[in-house]
């Protein structure tokens, strides 16, 4: 069973810096195209950024609200996914939740707190 487990949520204040981190275990990590999504109270879940497989190229793909800010990577050796998040806002806050994809099954993280101080 595939199993994501989140970190490194917390509060920050604007113009900080937060690196979540995103474990994933109980399959072949190499193959999933993995995202961050965000949900905000109030709104629905929106996908923040996204990086293929290794065998799709590892390409990457961002929110317009996050370009230039947000960094999503993947370490295949670890079985973990980040997003580096610079230069914060207020608007950033969230619950952020890490997804694997493959082949239409979607798996979700439990999901962790970010917010962002004015």
């Amino acid at each position: 069973q595939v199993q994501l487990v989140e970190s490194g949520g917390g509060l920050v204040q604007a113009g900080g810096s937060l690196r979540l981190s995103c474990a994933v275990s109980g399959s072949i990590f190499s193959v999933y195209a993995m995202g961050w999504y965000r949900q905000a109270p109030g709104k629905q879940r929106e996908l923040v950024a996204a990086i293929r497989s290794v065998g799709s190229g590892q390409g990457t793909n961002y929110a317009d609200s996050v370009k230039g800010r947000f960094t999503i990577s993947r370490d295949n050796a670890k079985n973990t996914v980040y997003l580096q998040m610079n230069s914060l806002k207020p608007e950033d806050t969230a619950v952020y939740y890490c997804n694997a994809m493959y082949f239409g099954n979607n798996y979700w993280g439990q999901g962790t707190q970010v917010t962002v101080s004015s």
